[in-house]
């Protein structure tokens, strides 16, 4: 039987919801429109009030995702401290956290084929994510001469495709895959060998 007393705003995060359930069970094209209205306990009809298709609904839940993906990393940098580079570890760690807390909205961020520049809001969340890890960057390089400086945007990108790899191939459980250490111990070995390779860091530093 189909739920009574929905608002329209509710109805449509309760359609989010359902969906959420199935990407992570099904993956981003292993469900139906039908699927999601069953989970949310509406008639399908009543979900294109809310969304075109499944890739509408898909790709408000990956915006979604980037707004809380940025809300986490941006207090886990929390503004530079304790230092720039304890600050910049911690947006690597908050990438592992997400993933793990959210596995729905990290496949339908990264997974289900759904462009960021499929709608203004999509893209301008992404881009609020990917701004946290480059001021991240910025931050920890800001003491180098201009003319030495690394392009925070390229060492920001090495870094989130880094961390990307880690949470793929160990942090989600990947089928054949075990990490010798555990995931949080891979990416900041990793990152501490990639900025001493920009000269970011002192050989002998503990990283």
């Amino acid at each position: 039987m189909p739920k009574r007393g929905y608002h329209h705003g509710n109805l449509r995060q309760a359609l989010i919801e359902a969906a959420l359930g199935l990407i992570s069970d099904k993956g981003p094209q292993g469900f139906t429109l039908s699927e999601a209205a069953k989970g949310a306990g509406v008639t399908p009809a009543a979900v294109y009030r809310h969304f075109h298709g499944r890739e509408d609904l898909i790709a408000e839940i990956a915006r979604q995702g980037y707004e809380i993906f940025a809300d986490l990393m941006e207090y886990a940098f929390d503004g530079g401290r304790p230092s720039a580079m304890a600050a910049f570890e911690a947006t690597g760690r908050a990438y592992l956290a997400f993933a793990r807390k959210y596995p729905g909205h990290y496949v339908a961020m990264f997974e289900s084929g759904i462009s960021v520049q499929r709608s203004p809001e999509l893209a301008q969340a992404a881009s609020r994510a990917r701004g946290v890890l480059e001021n991240a960057a910025a931050a920890l390089c800001a003491h180098i001469p201009v003319e030495k400086r690394p392009p925070p945007a390229m060492f920001s990108a090495h870094i989130w495709a880094m961390s990307h790899g880690v949470v793929e191939l160990y942090a989600r459980t990947a089928p054949g895959s075990q990490s010798p250490f555990p995931p949080e111990d891979l990416l900041e070995t990793g990152i501490g060998i990639y900025l001493r390779g920009l000269g970011l860091l002192a050989p002998d530093h503990g990283a």
